[in-house]
């Protein structure tokens, strides 16, 4: 496989595992976040009637909050996955170029001669 193809798939691999890996830190932030601020019973008259689970502490949320949250989360998952992806097909292809490589330097080593 040609170098500019194994860097463009290098490239794309950390497009997209960086976003992934970063989206995972926010989802991590606004988890807190909530899991601090947010009241462990429901409050009606705030619309926090929606339970979610953080760390064995159930929080109330409003259904905005919990749409925000595991938009974040399922997405950051995904992104991160994808790029995973890429990453394992960028090593399996390094890898075969590379032992392409080798097998062209061992050919090209000339054999001592044996007495």
């Amino acid at each position: 496989m040609k170098i500019a193809n194994l860097a463009r798939l290098k490239f794309l691999a950390l497009l997209f595992l960086l976003p992934g890996l970063g989206g995972l830190v926010a989802s991590a932030v606004i988890s807190t976040r909530y899991l601090n601020s947010l009241p462990r019973a429901a409050a009606v008259e705030q619309m926090r009637t929606v339970p979610r689970n953080i760390h064995g502490t159930v929080i109330y949320q409003t259904e905005q909050e919990d749409r925000r949250l595991s938009l974040i989360e399922d997405s950051s998952v995904g992104v991160f996955l994808l790029g995973l992806l890429v990453g394992l097909i960028y090593l399996e292809r390094w890898g075969s170029t590379r032992h392409a490589e080798l097998d062209a330097e061992e050919d090209d080593v000339p054999i001592p001669n044996s007495k």
